[in-house]
């Protein structure tokens, strides 16, 4: 006799209760080697052979005080990988397929990142190619051209969405002119980068001292990092590359409406000063992030998804920035219902504090928390990926490898003092992006400033 899938999932007494989540145990099969070469290059290599590929995450800090920075960086991740002095873009991509490989590059404020993978027998190949980019690129008039064309189009069609721009008003409410802020260039100043710009920023400021190079996969870690070395032994300058200066710490205070006339919808983006991966208490902000607003079953998810109806997507999250740290709130609601959304956000701030989760809740976060860890660092990119973040911040496997029992070790006194700390409502500020002409409810609840 079949049965459906409810029925296999309910006893005669009810839901059957779900398994509790197994004994964490240390990946098995890794074994790992973190130095730095000569060049002042940081290279991580790690063993992971769940399959016999290779991952590459290169992360050189890539900051620039000088306005139009964000324009040409943008242009030069963009053209990076488009030919050398030897390749070619056909010969780029070409050479990367033979060994089943691939390379892309992205830039923000704050770092130029390359990342891709190959073949394990293609590492040679793979970071041949990455490093003869990195000294050799050539940034052809015509491919600078193309992609500049390519880059106004997008940022034209972005500069558009209300997610972009509340997160543009977020963070000029949050750091005024701070080249942090500049994660998107304008089109104006994309439009005047030419070819020999970008050349000249890439000589600048594309530089090994600094620099990080995750590589995981089916490889010895020894003869990952002497590979690296080879292929990088070109690519040396005494000068560092350059970091953003420290941020200001926020203050909090008044959300500042930003009005944004015929909008149907609030973009609403509180934000607070937070802690570092590294400060002792970040391990229970943690957990009472996600108890909060953090996985789809915290407190206001189902306080303003499930039971008011206001909102498709609410969520709190931790964001890592130059030297610190901070705690953020983003949710989008229909515009009738701003002030209503907004008082059960300040209510569920309030909450955490009076009512810190308790046992039973601090378990379920901390099972999601580990489970979530477990799974992001289970594939050979996954765990590329979450080194490459960690060692930007000066951390490295040895952090990843003990943040589970740091997780185990947290308290239900301990979850409750950060809640206390970092979930006051007078701790935040932010913006509200939407019609001022339709938000008038605002005003009654005091604490939004009016444009």
């Amino acid at each position: 006799m079949s049965r459906t899938a409810e029925e296999i999932g309910r006893t005669e007494l009810g839901p059957r209760p779900l398994p509790p989540l197994g004994e964490y145990r240390a990946a098995t099969d890794l074994s790992y080697v973190d130095t730095v070469l000569d060049n002042g290059l940081r290279v991580v290599a790690v063993r992971q052979s769940t399959v016999p590929m290779v991952e590459v995450r290169l992360r050189v800090p890539f900051a620039g005080a000088e306005p139009r920075h964000a324009a040409t960086a943008e242009v030069l991740s963009a053209t990076l990988l488009t030919g050398t002095a030897t390749r070619d873009r056909v010969g780029v991509d070409t050479e990367l397929a033979l060994v089943g490989g691939e390379l892309g590059a992205s830039v923000d404020p704050e770092v130029l990142s390359v990342g891709g993978n190959a073949l394990a027998d293609g590492l040679d190949t793979l970071l041949g190619v990455l490093a003869d980019a990195l000294t050799g690129a050539v940034h052809r008039d015509d491919e600078v051209a193309g992609e500049r064309a390519r880059l106004i189009e997008r940022i034209s069609i972005a500069g558009s969405q209300p997610s972009v721009i509340a997160r543009k008003a977020l963070q000029k409410h949050r750091y005024g002119d701070h080249p942090f802020t500049r994660e998107m260039p304008e089109a104006e100043d994309v439009a005047q980068v030419s070819a020999e710009d970008v050349r000249a920023l890439h000589r600048a400021a594309v530089l090994p001292r600094g620099s990080v190079l995750v590589l995981v996969g089916d490889v010895e870690p020894d003869t990952a990092v002497a590979a690296a070395r080879a292929a990088f032994a070109g690519w040396t300058a005494e000068a560092s590359a350059a970091v953003l200066p420290p941020l200001p710490e926020l203050t909090p205070g008044d959300l500042l409406l930003v009005d944004r006339p015929g909008a149907v919808q609030s973009q609403f983006r509180l934000s607070a000063q937070s802690i570092v991966r590294t400060d002792p208490r970040y391990p229970a902000l943690q957990l009472a992030n996600l108890a909060f607003g953090g996985m789809f079953s915290s407190r206001l998810v189902e306080n303003i998804r499930e039971d008011k109806g206001y909102t498709y997507h609410a969520r709190s999250y931790s964001e890592f920035t130059p030297d610190g740290a901070t705690l953020l709130i983003d949710t989008d609601t229909a515009s009738d219902v701003t002030g209503g959304a907004l008082r059960e956000i300040r209510a569920e701030l309030a909450r955490m504090v009076a009512t810190p989760p308790d046992a039973a809740e601090l378990e379920t976060v901390r099972e999601y928390a580990i489970g979530t860890l477990l799974i992001a660092t289970s594939s050979q990119g996954g765990l590329a990926s979450q080194i490459a973040a960690l060692a930007m911040l000066g951390l490295g496997v040895e952090y990843l490898l003990g943040q589970p029992g740091r997780l185990k070790a947290v308290t239900v006194a301990e979850v409750a003092a950060a809640a206390a700390e970092f979930f006051a409502p007078g701790r935040f500020t932010g913006v509200i992006v939407g019609d001022a002409a339709k938000l008038g409810s605002l005003r009654e609840l005091g604490g939004v400033t009016f444009p």
